[in-house]
């Protein structure tokens, strides 16, 4: 009795709200009620024309002057009623009936013209925004060297230049209960695959949060794995990256306001690609690629096998090294374990105060710290050369990894690996690994595994994983996109 008395008292509710969404939904517009919307708005402007008793509502400083003059001014400033209503149905002047889509279009750079007790809205949004300029956070030696820009507008421009097809679809999201962020899906038809962009839409479709002000941001509230420590979603601003990605068969979007686009599915060996590796000979690509697997090793484990060593392993030291090692120790008071962390967080100090400053002075703190700093705590018997050279060089190898937040992600791990190799050695070291294998062979990514082609294994994808592949090798798109269009070259070698 009691759920069913809960069950008519809540569809009762629910009927109720949605008579009165419908009832807000169907008003129409009216200039009092739109007023009354925007009072206390300093940047509101009422225009009047009593001559053809038309009245015009806009925000002035999301319109431009010569859009004002050319839709507003000339047209109506000597028009009477007859000629005005003939002015109002041209293409650009678009009828509403509903006051809440009136307030959106002012919001987003319209001005409503109201006559006749009829409501009109005509573009007169002015973009605004800085100019396509080369990315800052991720520079190329060859290859294109424009970048995306915060304006949604002018990258989904950048993508339609470069991509000829009316294949390109774009879908049209708004994102945020206040902001109302716009937000835009990209894809291939006949190349992406149809559930995983329909599965994406209604991710984003569910979002219910404040605002949204950045890509990477969004993709948070839309991955699968929202606690792991590694990122699932990969962010670029770079048009020839995203490009690629499209015509490989994923799914991009841009969030306006940011110059970061995201792009789905992804493996974890995704991020540890570059656009250089494709404009460089396949051998060359394929060495540098190497490297940057070899630089996330050394990230990840060397100065925790430095302390691991150096706690319970002397015997794995050569004899040659060894006395200078514990020359080196003799005057530094702490343990090896305690003496990384110290140095390991300073280094992160250093990395954290460059990028917060400006780029002269980020120079200065990257000297001051790394040379100063470092041989001051040396003389001092703060710590030990060789440390130093283990801290030095396990952060210059996490400058390889291209991306910036998989990069922060490894270092943050770094640390969780420095205090199991302190406590247990190489046996920590070797299950602290084991953990992070383990964590990462459990996250999906659109329903794929993050660990693909390794698991489940695809061979004809690993010739595009730790390799670059020469060209005419590269016949499949990526199994991680499920395309039923595979094929992606048919030259013939």
């Amino acid at each position: 009795m009691q759920k069913l008395s809960q069950f008519l008292f809540t569809q009762d509710h629910a009927t109720e709200r949605e008579t009165v969404k419908t009832e807000i939904k169907n008003e129409r517009p009216t200039l009092e009620h739109t007023l009354d919307q925007f009072q206390n708005c300093f940047d509101l402007v009422q225009r009047t024309y009593p001559e053809c008793q038309i009245h015009i509502v806009y925000l002035t400083f999301l319109a431009g002057a010569d859009q004002i003059m050319r839709e507003i001014i000339l047209p109506f400033s000597d028009a009477g009623e007859e000629e005005a209503a003939k002015i109002l149905k041209r293409s650009q002047y678009t009828l509403v009936t509903d006051s809440k889509e009136c307030i959106k279009g002012i919001l987003g750079g319209k001005a409503a013209i109201f006559f006749q007790e009829q409501t009109y809205l005509v573009d007169i949004s002015e973009p605004v925004g800085r100019t396509i300029s080369q990315s800052e956070t991720e520079s190329v030696i060859s290859g294109p060297h424009d970048g995306f820009v915060e304006n949604i507008s002018q990258n989904i421009g950048v993508l339609r230049k470069k991509i000829k097809s009316s294949h390109l679809k774009i879908i049209r999201f708004e994102v945020g209960e206040i902001a109302k962020t716009e937000v835009v899906l990209a894809y291939i038809d006949r190349i992406a695959n149809q559930g995983l962009v329909d599965e994406l839409a209604r991710r984003i479709e569910n979002i219910e949060f404040d605002a949204i002000t950045d890509s990477n941001m969004l993709v948070q509230l839309i991955e699968e794995n929202p606690n792991s420590i590694f990122p699932q979603f990969m962010t670029t601003e770079r048009p020839d990256s995203i490009i690629s990605k499209l015509i490989g068969g994923r799914i991009i979007g841009f969030v306006d306001g940011s110059p970061a686009a995201f792009c789905c599915p992804n493996n974890f060996f995704d991020f540890f690609s570059s656009a250089d590796d494709y404009y460089q000979r396949w051998l060359l690509g394929s060495a540098l690629r190497v490297l940057r697997f070899i630089g996330f090793l050394i990230t990840i484990g060397f100065t925790g096998f430095y302390v691991s060593v150096t706690t319970f392993h002397y015997e794995m030291i050569p004899h040659t090294m060894l006395l200078n090692l514990t020359e080196s120790r003799a005057k530094v008071p702490f343990p090896p374990l305690l003496e990384a962390l110290l140095m390991e967080t300073t280094s992160e100090l250093l990395r954290e105060a460059g990028a917060r400053l400006p780029t002269k002075i980020g120079q200065t703190i990257g000297i001051v710290g790394g040379i100063v700093i470092g041989q001051a705590a040396v003389q001092a018997g703060f710590t030990s050369n060789i440390l130093i050279i283990a801290v030095a060089t396990s952060a210059i190898a996490s400058f390889v990894i291209p991306s910036y937040i998989m990069s922060a992600s490894i270092r943050l791990i770094r640390f969780g690996l420095i205090i199991l190799a302190g406590v247990l050695g190489n046996l920590g070291l070797i299950m602290g690994i084991g953990l992070v294998i383990i964590h990462l062979a459990g996250i999906r990514n659109l329903g794929t595994s993050y660990l693909t082609p390794l698991a489940p294994m695809n061979f004809s994808d690993l010739l595009d994983t730790f390799i670059r592949g020469p060209f005419w090798g590269l016949r499949k798109r990526p199994s991680i996109v499920k395309t039923e269009n595979q094929s992606t070259n048919k030259m013939r070698k």
